[in-house]
């Protein structure tokens, strides 16, 4: 019952932002209150995906503010064959991968080696405490100590909605390496948040001084 709500919010959420971006698109030039609009619908969680993919907190305000003009550039060019929302997530995937192309880190091949699973890499917050028992944050730490060719692929699959397809694309790797490996991230994403149960919340971060 609560999934069968959620998935019928969801839906209700993605047909007003496809009306809205409509009016965007359908604006006159200079009235921009239907793609700001947008902008504040999607914001905070496009910001949260681009430190999800590039793992790097520093950054990615500003590239959440590059997918957001990219999109308004290229608003006139769409076709129409998918949802606003995941339009604009295809647009950020992309632009988030070349940033790390362009950067040199965490490049993803068919052929990289698995990578030994690293300890899981605090946030800097302003009041840890306060946020200890957030589920963004649990969930944030256990992404941040995944290695990349685990991460990458959970990601883009589980949460930017991807297809198979479309993550094999963007990753260049096989369908089927796609596969074994988002079936490999959600395993050890499962464990560590079991894990994380259990691990005292002492233990989980260190106090403030």
């Amino acid at each position: 019952m609560l999934v069968g709500w959620r998935v019928r919010r969801q839906r209700l959420a993605n047909e007003g932002e496809d009306e809205l971006f409509d009016q965007a698109r359908r604006a006159p030039e200079g009235d921009l209150r239907a793609f700001e609009t947008l902008i504040q619908m999607n914001q905070r969680r496009i910001v949260a995906d681009c430190r999800h993919i590039t793992r790097d907190e520093s950054v990615a305000e500003d590239l959440a503010q590059e997918v957001f003009v990219k999109a308004f550039f290229g608003m006139q060019n769409f076709e129409g064959r998918s949802s606003f929302r995941h339009w604009l997530q295809v647009i950020k995937v992309h632009h988030c991968l070349n940033h790390l192309k362009r950067t040199k880190k965490n490049q993803v091949s068919i052929d990289a080696d698995e990578q030994g699973i690293a300890n899981a890499t605090e946030l800097s917050t302003a009041d840890k405490t306060l946020e200890r028992l957030s589920e963004r944050q649990r969930i944030h730490r256990i992404l941040e100590s995944m290695p990349d060719t685990l991460r990458l692929p959970l990601v883009l699959r589980d949460m930017d909605e991807l297809s198979y397809e479309e993550v094999a694309a963007n990753l260049n790797i096989s369908l089927s390496a796609t596969k074994m490996r988002i079936k490999r991230a959600r395993e050890y994403f499962r464990e560590r948040y079991a894990a994380d149960d259990l691990t005292p919340a002492s233990e989980q971060y260190e106090p403030q001084q």
